[in-house]
């Protein structure tokens, strides 16, 4: 989730059993343990070069460091909720072929998926096979109804739904936050649990920059060149989305931004669940502990 607050720019991700926080020059995870204990890791980020903080540039790195302190977040996670399996269980091995699966699993999922069944879908409509828009237009459609479903089906496994929870909670510190409000829990429990620059969101705008961005993708090419195509055009579709999510949180109070920006939200009722106290605990020491460390730096 990208944010800009009133002080510093925060923003977070939901982990197992924790929230992770990071502002523009650190990064903390707070994850509580099986026997209630609160644990911290936290990192000074490393100074962006001028050039890489360029407009659309910027996104593309952004998605990179993202997924890069989304792994480490989740590692320490993992090891700390589930201390006494991780001893066991866990490795880097281990962790680099679930990574490995799970990003052939998003791609299978969408963007072979929905691009093979709009490729089957132009067989019995022509004009879906012959008109570059409604043939990306028809793909995407069908990408966010994968995505959907994908998210409704996570949402029942019971593992997942605490993530949600904490997902919830995330978003209710950083509301608190950026009002200015003193961080406690009373100040944020009555917060709402949806914001709108959640990578959520995020995602969203991605599907619909993706239409328009694969348009450009001839139609009479084989379908490995489209399918090919598209990933290569993943960085710049992830940067261009990064400047609209931007742009809407410049503008976010204008009328028809937040019309804009609604759909997002309503998607985040899927992505979050109302959280509980102790969940709100672990946000909150997340956000103070990365507060505290800019404000070391600073």
């Amino acid at each position: 989730m990208i944010t800009q607050g009133r002080i510093k720019s925060v923003g977070g991700q939901a982990v197992i059993e924790g929230v992770m926080m990071k502002s523009p020059g650190n990064w903390t995870v707070a994850v509580r343990d099986q026997k209630g204990s609160i644990h911290l890791k936290k990192e000074r980020l490393a100074e962006m070069p001028r050039l890489l903080k360029l407009p659309v540039l910027r996104g593309i790195i952004a998605l990179f460091q993202a997924l890069s302190l989304g792994i480490k977040a989740i590692e320490f996670s993992a090891s700390k909720a589930y201390e006494e399996e991780a001893e066991e269980s866990l490795g880097k091995f281990s962790i680099a072929v679930t990574i490995l699966v799970s990003i052939l699993l998003a791609v299978g999922l969408f963007i072979l998926l929905p691009l093979y069944a709009t490729k089957l879908a132009s067989y019995i409509f022509e004009g879906i096979g012959k008109n570059s828009l409604l043939f990306n237009l028809t793909d995407g459609v069908f990408r966010v109804f994968i995505f959907l479903a994908y998210v409704l089906l996570i949402g029942l496994w019971k593992e997942m739904a605490r993530i949600f929870m904490y997902h919830g909670a995330e978003h209710k510190v950083i509301h608190a936050y950026e009002a200015g409000k003193e961080l406690t829990i009373e100040n944020v429990r009555d917060n709402s649990p949806l914001h709108p620059r959640c990578g959520t969101s995020f995602l969203l705008i991605v599907m619909v920059v993706s239409i328009l961005a694969f348009s450009f993708i001839p139609q009479e090419g084989p379908f490995l060149h489209k399918f090919l195509s598209r990933i290569v055009l993943i960085p710049l579709i992830a940067g261009l989305s990064f400047e609209l999510l931007k742009l809407s949180s410049k503008w976010s109070h204008n009328p028809v931004m937040h019309m804009l920006i609604f759909p997002g939200l309503l998607l985040q009722r899927l992505t979050t669940r109302e959280p509980d106290e102790a969940q709100l605990e672990v946000a909150l020491s997340a956000l103070k502990e990365v507060l505290k460390l800019e404000e070391e730096h600073a």
